[in-house]
């Protein structure tokens, strides 16, 4: 299996919600950033062998095999991404581009004894789950920060915006995950939210309560 096959697969997996949906193919060139044709003839190859069910004008499913692949790719790419922020002491802005390359190494023992190495972590700096050698994610009932509820405590959990600007923005201001958090106002104007973390309050946009995960204490 190629690179870029290995990359289209996990792109359907994830816009795919784990696999669950039909993906269309604009949304996949989108995702990648390249052409409607150049992922029509991909998709095609990718059915040609079995990774995937595609059906022209309707779009494009995983197969179980598929499914697994993509299931691999990701335990292999959130496992670097704890060992680059343990082990290697990158920021959590910082990681995403490497995993990304170290992904698609092949060795299934490297893999299995990074994890041994690690003590099997279930979450990646980012709060999402990481899969085990059979593919089982422990999942973490979760919310959104726009969606939780004044007055209540909660836990930083992981952020569902991973991208650089976020995650220094969260840095400048102190949150990471584990920080504990309590609702104190939601601003009917514009949604903005004041919490209090670390014994201090400070007003985040509804923006930033949108790519927020929390779990209640």
């Amino acid at each position: 299996m190629t690179l870029t096959e290995e990359n289209y697969i996990k792109a359907i997996y994830h816009l795919g919600k784990q696999g669950v949906e039909t993906v269309n193919t604009n949304a996949i060139a989108e995702a990648l950033q390249t052409k409607a044709s150049s992922v029509t003839d991909m998709l095609k190859k990718l059915a040609e062998k079995g990774y995937a069910d595609y059906i022209k004008y309707q779009g494009v499913n995983l197969t179980v095999q598929g499914k697994k692949i993509a299931i691999g790719i990701i335990r292999k790419h959130r496992l670097w991404e704890v060992f680059l922020v343990e082990k290697l002491n990158f920021k959590w802005d910082e990681v995403h581009q490497v995993a990304e390359d170290l992904e698609h190494i092949k060795s299934e023992k490297l893999i299995d004894q990074l994890d041994a190495y690690l003590k099997h972590p279930t979450h990646d700096p980012h709060g999402d789950p990481i899969p085990d050698r059979d593919g089982n994610f422990k999942q973490i009932e979760k919310i959104l920060l726009s969606q939780a509820i004044l007055g209540n405590k909660y836990k930083c959990v992981g952020v569902k915006d991973t991208s650089s600007a976020f995650l220094n923005y969260l840095d400048a201001n102190a949150i990471a995950l584990g920080t504990e958090i309590v609702l104190l106002h939601k601003e009917p104007f514009d949604q903005s939210i004041k919490i209090e973390i670390n014994n201090r309050e400070i007003t985040v946009s509804q923006n930033v309560a949108k790519n927020l995960f929390l779990k209640t204490v």
